[in-house]
């Protein structure tokens, strides 16, 4: 019986307004990722986008020993919604992978790499409001699991779920076209032909990952080499 595949993991931390940092050079960006950093205009979330994908290209740099500048991105099918494409992001001219995923989430940004297809998703923990709108939107066994969660602690169970619930989507490529309510990601549901699972995650914030691979009981848990660090 063969364990999950490996999952490594980066996590970067932005640094509290006001703090000195040392900011990320963006010379390995493609114009496009250029253009989309330009167009923020709140300076943090600028910071933000160049600094999770910089680390993406240095990170994809390491994998595939190619210049982090010459890295060429893609989807892994067309036809998305919009007239985009589709499907998980890819790096072209790489076949066999490695396959990836990036999240952020207001100062905390998770990069996951694995051999085969890969999703991770991490969130700030969400006021009861919203918690409350989005509800109704979920598996009915998701709602109804949610429902005997106490009120004060139910936006941190929410958020495991959320996080649980995104990185499946994004290792299918499909992110929510596909729906909220298709799939039941409570504590310990494992889709068919995937492994998820939560990751350790600072005070206020949910991870999680999902990589593909039949779950079976009895299965090791999930492998991850993990850095951690500040931009």
């Amino acid at each position: 019986m063969s364990a999950p595949p490996r999952v490594r993991l980066r996590t970067l931390g932005l640094p509290a307004p006001g703090e000195p940092f040392r900011s990320p050079v963006p010379d390995c960006l493609d114009a496009g990722e250029r253009a989309r950093a330009a167009g923020f205009a709140d300076p943090r979330a600028r910071l933000r986008y160049v600094t999770a994908h910089v680390a993406l290209r240095e990170v994809l740099a390491e994998y595939t020993g190619t210049d982090a500048a010459r890295l060429r991105f893609g989807r892994a099918r067309p036809g998305g919604m919009g007239g985009r494409p589709g499907g998980r992001p890819v790096l072209l001219g790489f076949p066999e992978g490695p396959h990836f995923s990036l999240s952020h989430s207001h100062d905390l940004i998770v990069i996951a790499v694995a051999a085969v297809p890969v999703g991770v998703d991490v969130q700030r923990v969400p006021r009861s409001g919203t918690v409350e709108a989005l509800l109704p939107r979920l598996h009915p066994a998701e709602r109804e699991g949610l429902s005997r969660v106490p009120r004060a602690a139910r936006p941190a169970a929410f958020a495991r779920l959320w996080t649980r619930k995104e990185a499946f989507l994004k290792g299918l490529g499909t992110g929510l076209a596909r729906g909220l309510a298709t799939d039941c990601l409570l504590d310990g549901a494992q889709p068919a032909g995937w492994h998820v699972r939560d990751l350790a995650a600072p005070p206020g914030y949910a991870t999680a990952t999902a990589v593909a691979h039949p779950f079976r009981p009895g299965l090791t848990p999930l492998a991850a080499g993990h850095r951690t660090g500040t931009a």
